[in-house]
């Protein structure tokens, strides 16, 4: 992938930028939000790393303007700001994944991938998600694993397509509630555990490995087996 690294710290842009080439990306440094913006715009990339807090011209302003140039180059955004509000800012701005600061770069890989394979599903119309042998028809709303055909209420559907677009992340229960509920039902409520419950109940069958984990405090990951 040809990359945009658009931050200003230092210490982090040598740490990304040294382990993109070494698996093999090309990857532009911009250490400011003003020539970041122009380099954004004055080229192509696969997708751009974006810090919020940049000098001269943020984060945010950049991916604003960004958005309103028509550029839909995939974002993910880098911040010391981790709350729930900063996240929402980011994402509301037009960012396709947000990552907070430290992160691992093994976890930056992977949401790379991510929003850079849901923007080519995008662009080539593609009616399928698949994770490992899990398979989700965007058209007839059906899920198979194995050849075996799994029906799913509407939530359902909804909360796997959520979890197989973010495949490898970890997703908490306010993005969720956010996502497929819109918060209406009170956040203190089991009904995100009961849906996620009967969705393992369906897409892991007898003897197959589950998907589905998880991690305490956090929220839920689903990965390929």
């Amino acid at each position: 992938m040809k990359l945009l690294l658009i931050e200003d710290d230092e210490k982090t842009a040598d740490y990304v930028s040294r382990g993109l080439r070494e698996l093999g990306h090309a990857c532009d440094r911009i250490g400011n939000g003003v020539d970041g913006l122009a380099a954004a715009l004055g080229d192509v990339h696969d997708a751009i790393i974006l810090d919020r807090n940049l000098p001269q011209l943020d984060g945010l302003a950049v991916l604003r303007a960004l958005r309103a140039q028509g550029d839909r180059t995939p974002v993910l955004l880098l911040s010391a700001m981790g709350q729930v509000d900063d996240r929402v800012a980011g994402l509301r701005a037009g960012g396709d994944d947000y990552l907070a600061k430290p992160f691992s770069f093994q976890e930056l890989i992977a949401r790379l991938e991510a929003i850079t394979r849901r923007r080519a599903d995008d662009r080539t119309g593609n009616a399928q998600i698949r994770v490992g042998g899990l398979t989700l028809d965007l058209l007839s709303r059906i899920a198979s694993r194995g050849g075996r055909r799994i029906e799913l209420s509407n939530k359902e559907f909804q909360l796997l397509e959520y979890l197989m677009r973010h495949e490898g992340q970890v997703v908490t229960r306010t993005m969720l509630t956010e996502a497929i509920w819109d918060y209406d039902f009170s956040p203190g409520t089991n009904v995100i555990d009961v849906h996620v419950s009967r969705l393992r109940s369906k897409i892991d069958g007898e003897n197959e490995p589950g998907m589905i984990s998880t991690i305490r405090g956090a929220g839920y990951r689903l990965d390929a087996v």
